[in-house]
């Protein structure tokens, strides 16, 4: 086959065509774990739209800042996932006051857990 493949880095590949044109492919195409029908919509939106930002973060971050291991998500993250699925309970976030976000010890705009903290 004239289709050549390259290893970007783990889970991320080029393919690219005899005349030019490539894709950048991660996963090899597979939506893993999103296969489960017992799983609400809900719950594989917030997963996916996840992993989606996950995965873009390593695509686009140098090769030398994630070694192999096992990451956290920074809370900044997972607290913006959870801003864009809120209309699915007409629900809306306000601002923290001064007096809020002092009282919490946290910034105003988050994140509003220290990263240890498990949800």
């Amino acid at each position: 086959s004239d289709i050549r493949w390259e290893r970007v880095r783990s889970e991320v590949d080029h393919v690219f065509w005899p005349d030019g044109r490539y894709i950048i492919l991660l996963a090899k195409g597979r939506l893993a774990n999103h296969c489960c029908s017992s799983i609400p919509s809900f719950v594989i939106s917030v997963t996916a739209t996840t992993q989606v930002l996950a995965l873009i973060e390593l695509y686009k971050a140098p090769a030398s800042r994630y070694k192999p291991d096992v990451y956290l998500l920074p809370k900044k993250m997972d607290e913006y996932v959870a801003s864009l699925h809120l209309t699915v309970f007409n629900a809306h976030l306000t601002e923290l006051t001064k007096e809020q976000a002092s009282f919490m010890n946290v910034n105003r705009t988050g994140p509003f857990k220290t990263q240890h903290y498990k949800y």
